[in-house]
């Protein structure tokens, strides 16, 4: 009821020493609070937090136009509804260096395991769309030192994402990849790595946990679970997935009730009452409000109420 029961350090603590398995995690992108208790009861290992879909559930294009206060209290709301890690998409830090330090530690306290901080020209564009810019290597680093330094959980993840293989060529990623695992970097993400060569060649490089963007529509091929754990790959996001899917439905539900004036049509296709129901635990509010209004204080020995 309410909330997770499993406190922040003790869900980093346990995803820390799954990651070290070296087993490959799948992570599904929430798009809200109650689509990461459907994560967690569909069997998935941890919860990703995306900055697109933060920005586009504020009608925002994701060019970096959310806040750090924004991004923050949406993630807390998200991670604190599943015993499940979450790790967020914190895109540049929201600043220079000092403003990272503060992310870090606004994403320590909001119950996140971990985020990622990106190696793009403040403001950023999406990670796969054409015309993106990198910061110059010194500026990569300086954004991961600044946020190691500033975390106080040694089991927070810090993740690494460099952008620079749309830009440079994948070399390039494998150069930048290695200096910022050098510069204390617990984990990588290569973005928008096109082919399983690709990841293969920065999993030959850094000895970290490494992650794989499977969004659609994008510069990757959609590339299995099987296929990506084949190449060494740790983590796996499908960051946007479950919102695409959710406005697909709900689009083709307003064209239905336009066309036929009615959704009946449509009710199969809907989650039911019941199912909702049992996702946010209604009988569990239900016992502990009856509890509250049954609940009578007893008489003391002398007579007199407690």
């Amino acid at each position: 009821m309410l909330y997770a029961t499993t406190p922040a350090h003790v869900k980093r603590q346990a995803f820390r020493a799954r990651l070290a398995t070296g087993e490959l995690l799948r992570f599904p992108g929430a798009f809200n609070p109650l689509s990461a208790r459907l994560i967690e009861q569909r069997g998935f290992e941890g919860v990703y937090i995306s900055g697109a879909v933060l920005s586009a559930d504020l009608g925002l294009p994701d060019i970096g136009l959310t806040t750090l206060s924004e991004v923050a209290g949406r993630a807390k709301q998200i991670a604190r509804m599943t015993e499940l890690p979450a790790i967020v998409d914190a895109d540049t830090g929201f600043g220079e260096p000092m403003n990272v330090a503060r992310t870090v530690q606004e994403m320590e306290d909001a119950g996140l395991a971990g985020l990622h901080i990106e190696d793009q020209v403040n403001p950023k564009r999406c990670g796969h769309l054409d015309g993106k810019q990198v910061v110059d290597e010194h500026t990569a680093l300086q954004r991961i030192r600044a946020a190691v330094d500033a975390r106080r959980d040694p089991n927070f993840l810090i993740m690494a994402r460099t952008d620079i293989a749309a830009v440079e060529g994948p070399q390039a990623a494998v150069d930048r990849a290695k200096a910022l695992v050098d510069a204390g970097a617990d984990a990588i993400f290569p973005e928008a790595m096109r082919s399983l060569a690709e990841f293969e060649a920065v999993r030959n490089a850094v000895d970290v946990p490494l992650l794989a963007n499977m969004t659609e529509f994008g510069k990757s091929e959609l590339f299995t679970v099987a296929q990506l754990r084949d190449v060494g790959m740790n983590l796996v996001i499908w960051p946007v997935s479950l919102l695409r899917l959710a406005m697909g439905a709900a689009m083709r539900g307003l064209d239905e009730l336009e066309a036929a004036g009615a959704l009946t049509g449509k009710l199969g296709e809907m989650q039911h009452r019941a199912e909702l129901y049992e996702l946010i635990d209604y009988e569990g509010y239900t016992r502990f409000d009856s509890g509250i209004f049954d609940f009578t204080v007893g008489d003391t020995p002398g007579g007199r109420a407690g």
